[in-house]
This record gives structure tokens, C-alpha cells and sequence, in this order.
């Protein structure tokens, strides 16, 4: 069932997204070669708990520590342990923090140290654009398929793969909630987007083939062909005539 959040409660979700992008202001600070991704979780817990919140995804559905930290291949769900980055590496680092039982979500893609390959270059600026063609759908009116729609046929332009079963989602009292939102599908399809709709827009891409596996820890996601992923997304609110993006500073 899709809520329609009270003026209230969205401002609270933007409290909350707030912490989120402090959260990543941090990690635009640390994220260098010779940090664990260990280090990286601690610090993102701090952040969080410093500005009043909790950590949205710490003991969700078993999953132990306070963000995802997604290194090179792998595309979500990543458990900070204690992987030392190197220069040359990328990673995504996926943040939700809940204010006052209201969560704000968003992944991140940063390189570590000094990554020149146009080609990681160019996944991380298809894929950031990626996200904001969907987000450019998001107004009352329009369906969740036009976002799919717009992302897919963005990403696969430049030959990427879109692994289907890895979608945004509603968010709110609960860090998911109604409706999926996928990065393929038909535009016009799906559920009406309506005002006071909370949602997370979030494209998650490899440079190669999307199909992927599960590690045997039963959360960290790669590439079958080791291809590089990319991760972007934020929460927004939908508004009378477009949408509010709650994770960035006030």
C-alpha cells in the first residue's frame, strides 16, 4: 500500500535525508587509498548518531552494520569489513538514517585516490545522470514506468548493463515501503504518481553485463563478468509540479 505523507512527516524525511547527505559530505572527506571499509561504517555511524538520528539499515532483516559499502564489482549490499581501498578503486557507499521514525536513503559512487580511466569516468557520469533523467519523470501524473523508462533507455544508449531485480523504492515510516521502482519498464505503466509520494531513485549500473550473483553472506551483489558498478540515488518527495530531493544539506 503506497502512503501519502502530511507536510509533517516529509518534514521530518528531510531532517532526516539531511543527516544522510552529511553523512556523505564525510565521505568525500575520508574515502582515500588505505581506509577500510570498516573505518568507513564507523564513521557514517558517527555522523549519524551525532545529528540526533539512527542508522536505517544497521540489524534491517539481519544486515550488521550501519551503511553498504559496494567496492569496485559489486553493485549493492556490501558489508564493511576489513577491505583496505586502494588507489584506483571505486565505491559505493549506500547511507539511511531515520529521525524521529521517519528515514531518508542514498548510495553514492566515489573513486579513491586517482582513477583516470575515462572508461570508470564515464560509468560514474552516466550513471549520476542516469539518476536525475529519472528524477526528471518524477512529477504528479506520471507513472513509476516513466522513471524506469527514462533510466533504462539512458543507461543502455551507452551499452551498460541494468541488473532488473535491484529497484528504487517507496520510503518513509519504513526504509521500504510501496512502490517498487525499477531502473527498466514501460513508460506510462505502473503506479500514478501522486503529491506527498515518497520515493528513492536509484540506478545501479555495470559497465558490462548485468547479469550478477549473490555472495555466500547472503547480501554483497556482483558482476558475473567483473565488470565495475556504479551506484547513485536519492530520496525526494513529489510536489504539486515536480519533486523535492530531501537527501542533500539544507
Amino acid at each position: 500500500m503506497i502512503s501519502i505523507k502530511s507536510p509533517r512527516e516529509i518534514e521530518l524525511m528531510d531532517i532526516a535525508g539531511s543527516i544522510v547527505a552529511r553523512v556523505h559530505k564525510k565521505m568525500k572527506e575520508v574515502i582515500k587509498p588505505g581506509i577500510s571499509t570498516l573505518e568507513i561504517n564507523r564513521i557514517a555511524e558517527e555522523v549519524i548518531r551525532e545529528n540526533g538520528a539512527t542508522p536505517s539499515f544497521k540489524n534491517y532483516q539481519g544486515f550488521p552494520c550501519a551503511v553498504c559499502t559496494s567496492v569496485n564489482d559489486m553493485l549493492v549490499h556490501g558489508i564493511p569489513d576489513h577491505t583496505i581501498l586502494k588507489d584506483g578503486d571505486i565505491i559505493t557507499v549506500d547511507v539511511g538514517a531515520c529521525y524521529k521514525g521517519y528515514h531518508g536513503d542514498s548510495g553514492w559512487t566515489y573513486t579513491v585516490g586517482n582513477v583516470t580511466d575515462p572508461k570508470i569516468l564515464k560509468l560514474l557520469e552516466v550513471t549520476e545522470e542516469a539518476l536525475y533523467k529519472g528524477l526528471e519523470q518524477v512529477k504528479p501524473g506520471n507513472h513509476v514506468g516513466d522513471i524506469s523508462n527514462a533510466i533504462q533507455t539512458y543507461v543502455e544508449s551507452f551499452g551498460y548493463g541494468l541488473p532488473a531485480d535491484y529497484t528504487g523504492h517507496g520510503i518513509g515510516r519504513s526504509v521500504h515501503e510501496d512502490p517498487y521502482v525499477p531502473n527498466v519498464g514501460k513508460a506510462g505503466t505502473m503506479e500514478l504518481l501522486k503529491k506527498g509520494m515518497c520515493i528513492a531513485v536509484e540506478p545501479m549500473v555495470f559497465m558490462g553485463s548485468a547479469r550478477c550473483y549473490t555472495l555466500p553472506d547472503g547480501w554483497g551483489v556482483k558482476s558475473y563478468d567483473h565488470s565495475l558498478a556504479a551506484h547513485y540515488e536519492h530520496t525526494v518527495a513529489i510536489t504539486d509540479d515536480g519533486y523535492k530531493i530531501l537527501t542533500k544539506e539544507d
